[in-house]
């Protein structure tokens, strides 16, 4: 009975809810990073010790809500042009070319096949954007030029690990690069980005500001914020459309509606601020729930542990380093190099394609020791992807806090209305 009640999606989802924001509340109340307080809630209320929650496909929806309302959110604090910048381009293109190095000549060195190294290669160059932003958010740090600098690299990041998912999973699958489908991807994915941005932040502030200032509008406030959270959530879609993740189609979004200013309607980034404390709190919950600590192994500990450090020397070496030589400071580029290192829910999708992957070659093996063999493989190396995202996730506003920003707490998250006209 107690077993029925549990597994309801009513249920899920009210506990799923409880939890998430009571995190948030006691990271509040301890001067610490939300994201911390969540992802433990997630790791206790999860598989790994209660098992209350198991990630199932509702759970990564409303995970995936949340990641597209924090990146919107994140986007009203950015300009068209912080994103732009060519020193950010070479950042993000050794910061994607090193990793994978690293994380390919660790897998081999740990006896993996090739398809088992190539995958954990992908894994190493993806960033994960809403990790880091959230934690310099709450520091108030959004505004300094290493923030802009990390969001920046960070978008052209995801489009440039997508570019090496492309071809890793050509290769696993057919043992072969097809370039013309690899050349598509880079104009689908380069093409939305400047598309996007470009005609966004010149039609659609016109737009809102022409809608602003209609009857419906003074007659329903809420009129023009819904009109801006269906743009935030069509830029998502056209992101996944294009194959780029959704979360920078939503970060578009808010770039584009950064500079309007409403005279009847209510605030855009008020409301915003409502949907991100729910569902965003729900997003970091999720990545504790999704690390089913249980399969962790003693022969795969070390693995993951080395794993881990070259997760982060490489990225701070492969992010920092460019960064200090296009003009940064020694501190600046670290904290750059460090806020590139969270894998976070990037690094799990593809960690479920190399799991995939295993699977499809377990059911077509024909001896049955081989397949068990296959679908182990599969899982130890998902486990492993998993942990390594946590810990680089957790990692950074540690690292943060009780290094670079010292002493400085939390900044209370407030988005004031604007001043009606």
């Amino acid at each position: 009975m107690l077993e029925e009640l549990i597994s309801t999606i009513e249920f899920q989802m009210s506990l799923l809810l409880f939890v998430a924001l009571g995190g948030y509340l006691l990271a509040t109340r301890i001067h610490q990073s939300a994201v911390i307080g969540e992802i433990l809630v997630g790791l206790i209320v999860g598989p790994s010790v209660l098992g209350l929650i198991t990630y199932t496909d509702f759970v990564q929806s409303l995970a995936g809500l949340g990641a597209i309302i924090l990146l919107f959110v994140i986007g009203f604090e950015f300009e068209l042009r912080d994103i732009t910048n060519w020193r950010y381009m070479l950042i993000a293109l050794i910061g994607v070319i090193v990793p994978w190095v690293g994380g390919y000549i660790t897998a081999v060195f740990f006896g993996m096949d090739f398809y088992s190294a190539i995958f954990i290669g992908t894994v190493m160059t993806a960033t994960s954007i809403a990790i880091t932003a959230n934690v310099l958010r709450e520091m108030g740090k959004l505004h300094q030029p290493f923030a802009k600098a990390i969001i920046g690299v960070a978008v052209i990041d995801d489009i440039l690990s997508l570019i090496v998912l492309s071809i890793c999973t050509d290769l696993a699958s057919t043992g072969e690069l097809v370039p013309l489908g690899i050349g598509l991807t880079v104009i689908k994915a380069f093409g939305f980005v400047i598309i996007a941005a470009g005609v966004g932040v010149k039609v659609i502030p016109y737009l809102i500001t022409k809608m602003d200032g209609t009857k419906i509008a003074r007659q329903f406030p809420e009129f023009v914020f819904i009109f801006a959270m269906m743009i935030a959530f069509f830029y998502a879609m056209m992101a996944e459309t294009v194959g780029i993740s959704a979360i920078v189609g939503a970060f578009l979004a808010g770039v584009c509606v950064n500079r309007v200013s409403l005279k009847h309607s209510m605030d855009i980034k008020l409301g915003a601020e409502y949907l991100y404390i729910i569902f965003v709190a729900i997003f970091f919950v999720s990545l504790g729930i999704i690390a089913d600590l249980r399969y962790l192994t003693q022969d795969m500990i070390l693995f993951i542990a080395i794993l881990t450090v070259v997760a982060v020397i490489t990225k701070v070496i492969g992010c920092g380093l460019p960064a200090k030589l296009t003009g940064m400071s020694w501190r600046d580029a670290a904290v750059v190099g460090f806020g590139m290192t969270p894998r976070g829910e990037v690094a799990m999708i593809v960690g479920l394609i190399a799991l995939n992957h295993f699977e499809e070659m377990a059911a077509a093996a024909v001896d049955p020791a081989e397949a068990a063999s296959l679908l182990q493989l599969g899982n130890e190396l998902f486990i492993a992807i998993v942990v390594v995202s946590l810990v680089t996730t957790i990692i950074v506003p540690l690292i943060y806090r009780g290094f670079f920003f010292k002493g400085e707490k939390t900044k209370v998250l407030t988005c004031e209305p604007e001043t009606k006209a």
